[in-house]
């Protein structure tokens, strides 16, 4: 062969290379989730442990659904057992989705008044999300699931 004909030929191996590196690193830009990618109806549970205050410190676990409307709006109705003692609990809050599909909630959580932030990452493309409460004194996971995966109601 000739060397100019090795040269392109190097030349093309080279372009070719260049592009299939680029092609999934746009595609997965072109992928950035929103708040619409959080839409829809989870069933959730949190688990971890309330470190303080001390008159609440102990085991925590919570099980229920939350709504998303896929504009940053979230709803909840959640059963909670906190040192062993049941109480129900209403949540309503905001949330905001980053283009790297990760996340976070602020959480108002009736009767007991407080506010709660959590972080979160959207899995199983959308059907799903895992997440942690940020606040000091919480070490609590979330791990929720669409209940019907496909379509939100």
């Amino acid at each position: 062969m000739k060397r100019s004909t090795i040269a392109q030929a190097w030349t093309i191996a080279a372009i070719a290379a260049l592009a299939l590196i680029a092609a999934p690193a746009s595609s997965a830009a072109e992928k950035g989730c929103t708040n619409a990618n959080m839409q829809g109806t989870f069933a959730y549970t949190g688990t971890g442990f309330i470190t303080a205050p001390p008159e609440f410190a102990g085991p925590f676990a919570e099980t229920g659904t939350q709504y998303f409307d896929g504009r940053g709006t979230t709803t909840a109705s959640v059963m909670s057992s906190q040192n062993g003692n049941i109480l129900p609990l209403n949540i309503t809050g905001t949330y905001t989705v980053n283009s790297d599909c990760t996340g976070t909630f602020t959480l108002q959580v009736a009767p007991i008044n407080i506010t709660v932030h959590v972080f979160f990452v959207i899995d199983t493309s959308g059907d799903g999300f895992q997440a942690i409460e940020t606040e000091p004194g919480l070490v609590i996971t979330r791990i929720g699931r669409k209940l019907f995966p496909g379509r939100a109601i």
